[in-house]
């Protein structure tokens, strides 16, 4: 699938794939010509994805062929072992999780889980969790927190289930005590977006010692279609709404919402799959050897800190 601003990206590598099989068929040399406009491909590339603007982002966060949480838990752990169930109402497939190794450190993994195609898609709600689902990542949790093993959490959702039987079942309530129950955690707690982080749907399972982002994610409280449509009673200033909401890693960064990025391969994540499990592996391993030599109450206390601090309060 190409994206409207990966057009010009395309017709250059078509061109490229052209002017080869003439080679190949023709016996001309064009080692200079193909030389060339791989130099140029490879400019036009860095420069495209370089300057992309807030709504690009958006719509790179959300390629199908992006990797979504399972195949980062396939990719840079061993042994996981997933584990269902809020052991109350039901398995929430929209909310996955278990337990993993990376290089031998036990690790709870915890995530939304979009799908691939339809099937799969009706099955895992879009990634959109029920309050089982925000039950289920806190019994997880609180189990990983008993064992001793850090907690890593996968954030890639439009947001919560916004149904009326999701409400009747308490999705407010379910968030609210994650967010409440994750600031206590005696365990390390790292949470990565690695494709869309909307609303409370995110927050839910985003409070944590180090919260990452993506190169190529957004985070905030609503997608620019909703809010496009609330503001102008239309999806059609989704773009406008995008640049007003501020919503890109680098925004986050700036205002200090987050702790770090994570880059993307040039083109995106699903572009050098194999490439961003490595750097994300990198990072991960990075941080959870950094927070682990950090007695757990200061570290509570430095997570608190850091969540209190955010935002602006004017007193009169």
């Amino acid at each position: 699938m190409l994206l409207d601003f990966e057009q010009p990206i395309a017709a250059l590598e078509n061109k490229l794939q052209e002017m080869k099989k003439l080679a190949s068929e023709s016996q001309v040399d064009v080692s200079e010509a193909v030389k060339a406009l791989e130099e140029k491909i490879k400019t036009l590339k860095k420069e495209t994805y370089a300057n992309l603007t807030r709504w690009q982002r958006v719509q790179l966060s959300r390629h199908p062929d992006r990797p979504y949480t399972l195949d980062y838990i396939n990719g840079i752990a061993s042994k996981f072992v997933e584990l269902h169930g809020d052991r109350t109402v039901s398995d929430d497939k929209a909310m996955i999780g278990g337990f993993g190794e990376i290089d031998g450190r036990g690790v709870m993994f915890i995530g939304q889980q979009k799908g691939r195609n339809t099937k799969q898609r009706q099955m895992r709600n879009f990634g959109m969790a029920n309050p089982e689902g925000y039950r289920k990542a806190l019994r997880l949790m609180k189990m990983a927190e008993k064992f001793g093993k850090p907690i890593i959490t996968f954030i890639d959702t439009p947001g919560a289930f916004p149904g009326l039987e999701a409400e009747e079942r308490g999705q407010g309530e379910a968030i609210a005590r994650n967010l409440k129950e994750m600031f206590m955690l005696k365990v390390p707690v790292i949470c990565i977006i690695i494709g869309e982080g909307a609303s409370g749907g995110a927050l839910g399972i985003a409070i944590g010692d180090r919260v990452m982002m993506l190169e190529n994610t957004w985070y905030s409280v609503i997608s620019p279609e909703s809010c496009s449509s609330i503001l102008w009673r239309s999806w059609n200033y989704k773009e406008q709404a995008a640049e007003a909401l501020k919503l890109t890693a680098t925004d986050m960064l700036q205002n200090k919402l987050i702790d770090g990025i994570i880059k993307e391969p040039l083109g995106g994540a699903h572009a050098e799959p194999d490439k961003m499990m490595r750097s994300l592996k990198k990072e991960i391993v990075k941080m959870l050897d950094e927070l682990e030599g950090i007695d757990s109450e200061d570290r509570i206390m430095q997570r608190i800190e850091k969540f209190s601090s955010m935002g602006v309060v004017l007193e009169s």
